[in-house]
Parts: C-alpha cells; sequence; structure tokens
C-alpha cells in the first residue's frame, strides 16, 4: 500500500514535470491544453473506480459477503474523488478555451449525472447502514456504472463542444510521442494512487466493521 503511494506520487511528479516542461504546446489551445495531463487520466481512474464499484456491488449480491461491499464503497469514494478532479479540470480547461466555466454540453451534463449518481451511492451507505443499506447502494453502484458509455459516445454520436476522443480511439493514439509518453506517465501514475488509497480505505473500513460487531457484542 504504502509502495503504491510512493511509487504513485513520484511518477506523478515526473509525468507533471515533464507535462509542464517537456512536452510541446498544442498549436491551437496553447498552454491550457496541458490540463490534459491531469483531466484524461482523473477521468480513467473514476471510470476504473466506478468498476470496481461495479464488481464488488455484483459480488456482494451474489454472495452476501461484507467484504465485497467493503470493497465497492471504499472505491465509491474514490469514484467520486477522481469524478470531482475531472470536473474540476475540465471546468479549468473550459474557461480558458470556450471562455465558459460550464456549458450543458452532452458530455459535461452527463458526467455530471454520473457524480450525481454516486454522491446518492454514499448518501445511501451513510444514512441506511447495514445490510439494507449495502443491498440499496449495490443497486446504484451497478446501475451507475451504465452512464460511462453514455459519457463516452456522447461526443462522439452528438454534436458537442467537448473534442472527440483523441487519445483512446480503435485506429490508435493521435497524439505524438511527445504528448503521449507523459500522458501515459500519469495515468499509470493515477492508477498506482487509486490502488494505494483503495487499499487503505479497505483497511480503514474493515477496522471499523470489526469495531462495531465488538461493540454490539459487548452491549
Amino acid at each position: 500500500m504504502r509502495v503504491l503511494l510512493f511509487l504513485g506520487s513520484a511518477l506523478m511528479l515526473v509525468g507533471v514535470a515533464w507535462a509542464l516542461l517537456a512536452a510541446p504546446t498544442e498549436l491551437f489551445q496553447g498552454a491550457p491544453q496541458r490540463i490534459m495531463y491531469l483531466h484524461v487520466p482523473s477521468v480513467v481512474t473514476a471510470y476504473v473506480a466506478l468498476l470496481v464499484v461495479f464488481a464488488g456491488s455484483v459480488l456482494y449480491l451474489w454472495r452476501r459477503d461484507p467484504r465485497w461491499d467493503r470493497l465497492a464503497r471504499s472505491s465509491a469514494e474514490l469514484g467520486v474523488l477522481f469524478i470531482s478532479m475531472t470536473l474540476l479540470s475540465g471546468a479549468i480547461w473550459g474557461k480558458a478555451v470556450w471562455g465558459a466555466w460550464w456549458t450543458w454540453d452532452a458530455r459535461l451534463t452527463t458526467t455530471l449525472i454520473l457524480w450525481f449518481i454516486y454522491i446518492g451511492y454514499l448518501m445511501v451507505r451513510a444514512w441506511a447502514p447495514g445490510a439494507r443499506g449495502a443491498r440499496a447502494a449495490a443497486i446504484i453502484g451497478i446501475v451507475g456504472v451504465l452512464d460511462i458509455p453514455i459519457i463516452h459516445w456522447s461526443a462522439i454520436l452528438l454534436r458537442t463542444l467537448h473534442p472527440q476522443p483523441t487519445v483512446f480511439r480503435p485506429q490508435g493514439p493521435a497524439l505524438p510521442p511527445s504528448m503521449l509518453i507523459p500522458l501515459v506517465i500519469n495515468l499509470v501514475a493515477f492508477m498506482l494512487v487509486f490502488a494505494g488509497l483503495l487499499l487503505l480505505r479497505v483497511r480503514q473500513e474493515r477496522t471499523l466493521d470489526a469495531l462495531a460487531e465488538t461493540l454490539e457484542g459487548s452491549a
């Protein structure tokens, strides 16, 4: 866990320094385009976190094992964190390029909906503890992930301000290696930090659950 966090933090410093100092300036957007090196990894990491929520929720409903619920709710917290980073970095980028902090663009709107879905997940887990809340949250975690392909295809099938994907495309990335390499470094860094934080949160949740069982047994 500590190794993952250390490696992720170190790689992030390398990736950010590379993006700011060595990567070329994009021709049309200029310096604001460098937000991409944090925006894209935060998007991808958020998706991975929510896919973990999906898997944990399915396994919890199937097995009724609280370990899967702990995994799902821990990953949901991190998913909300990375979606928030996505929305914030996107707003800064949009202000610089579009002249507005926010617009009801299809991709932005569907991403905001995703954020609200998993805020709702966390609210259910906070207000309805126990097996009943875990089951309700698991359903939200399963249904909510359906918004991810909608977000992805919204910029491809609809006319939006948001540019179409230039990194993850069937025909390969459109970025030159001088831009792609620091982006990949940051993506790996974000994934390592996510994995380390996830392990930390699962351990904390396991300790809290064990403490709650001990207190209930002694009451």
